[in-house]
């Protein structure tokens, strides 16, 4: 009998854990130079608006920023909607998206080099990248040849990210949910303003060439690409994505994989070459005192809402969102490909010293991880809203979202 309890709840602690996963989740596949990167997202209700140009244009967002190399370009993303979108509106279904690979039509070297037929390369990479997956990759699968590693571990696979967040951030936007980013510092060039950018202000950011919402701070950034670009090196920064009317609520202190600042940690960790996250002031209060590291509560007579003054929790108590705008910094290490390869390294044939090998490469790409820092945070934000408002349509869960924000205004 005692074994039979035990075995009851063995399996009910399985189902209870088995409902911690995501509701809202996604997958990519393929590689930087194959013919097509693809993303599956699950779990979005039924009758939200999507078009191709909507994802097109998060696409091309993500290709901005002074210090790209010219691969962007010319490598425009080609959108197809494979499945789970009929007559423009999701179906409740799986959504698929391909995104073409340009150059993997243009040019037969990668049909070639990419082939999923049997066969070898002509022309194997030996030479690993300090700073980069090559050499442990090779290691931990066996492989010889360091393209069997980066063609995935590449940054190219974000692409498939932010299609599947322009989905999310479509859902979000239902409820009032605004996300954006900007960069607040390029190398050791730093963008210092006690004011936070509005919605009303990406535009703007869009427009500037290193997505600086400080334009003081602009040139000095432009003038540290430049300075590195002219040495064959590359530039690491720091971006700051904030998102505006979150709902209160999403996330939970009761589970640890249910906290909000843990989630938004994992996902915007997990962006290639991201080394540090951080959420509001998080390093910042680490340094001060209790009295000066929280944000007071007061009570919005007119708008019927608690209020913080401040920032400096970044949207969240507790693991919890509090309604405040979430505010989210990562910070990105500089490349690991050099246009003027000077890093040592060990050829793994030889083992002889030498310098790592060279793909095209940019300067920098911290103006475009602020796009998919976004599209992180809105994948988490979105799957944490469906599990809190629930609903099969999109009706449903706007309306179920609309009742939870009522029983606040008390």
């Amino acid at each position: 009998m005692l074994r039979s309890c035990v075995w009851l709840q063995s399996r009910n602690l399985s189902v209870d854990a088995s409902s911690l996963k995501p509701v809202l989740r996604y997958l990519t596949a393929g590689e930087s130079h194959g013919r097509a990167l693809t993303v599956i997202v699950e779990g979005l209700p039924a009758g939200l608006p999507i078009l191709v140009s909507h994802i097109e244009d998060e696409l091309a967002r993500r290709r901005l920023g002074y210090g790209r190399g010219p691969r962007q370009r010319f490598e425009k993303d080609v959108v197809t909607l494979v499945g789970g979108v009929r007559h423009g509106r999701t179906l409740g279904s799986p959504v698929a998206i391909e995104i073409q690979n340009s150059e993997w039509f243009r040019s037969d070297k990668w049909h070639a080099e990419m082939s999923p037929e049997p066969g070898a390369t002509e022309f194997p990479l030996t030479q690993p990248r300090p700073g980069h997956a090559d050499l442990v990759g090779m290691q931990k699968y066996g492989f010889t040849d360091s393209r069997d590693v980066l063609e995935r571990a590449s940054a190219r696979e974000t692409a498939a990210r932010v299609a599947a967040g322009a989905l999310a951030k479509q859902l979000l936007s239902h409820i009032g949910v605004g996300i954006l980013s900007h960069v607040v510092q390029m190398g050791n060039a730093k963008a210092s303003s006690a004011t936070l950018p509005t919605m009303n202000d990406l535009a703007a950011i869009d427009t500037s060439e290193v997505r600086c919402f400080t334009p003081a701070a602009e040139e000095a950034m432009i003038t540290a690409i430049k300075d590195a670009a002219r040495e064959g090196d590359s530039l690491g920064g720091i971006v700051e994505s904030i998102a505006y009317g979150v709902p209160v609520g999403l996330g939970s202190h009761v589970h640890w994989d249910r906290k909000i600042d843990a989630m938004l940690a994992q996902a915007v960790m997990s962006i290639q070459a991201v080394k540090g996250v951080e959420i509001g002031d998080g390093f910042e209060i680490a340094g001060l005192r209790g009295s000066q590291s929280h944000d007071p509560i007061s009570w919005d007579a007119v708008n019927k809402k608690y209020v913080r003054e401040g920032h400096r929790h970044g949207g969240t108590e507790g693991g919890i969102t509090t309604g405040e705008p979430l505010i989210v910094r990562a910070a990105m290490k500089p490349l690991a490909t050099l246009n003027k390869p000077t890093l040592k390294t060990v050829d793994i044939v030889s083992k002889e010293e030498t310098v790592s090998f060279k793909e095209r490469t940019d300067v920098t790409a911290v103006p475009a991880l602020g796009v998919v820092v976004e599209t992180m945070v809105a994948l988490v934000l979105a799957a944490e809203a469906q599990r809190k408002f629930g609903g099969d349509s999109l009706a449903e869960f706007v309306r179920n979202a609309e009742a939870f924000r009522a029983t606040l205004e008390s």
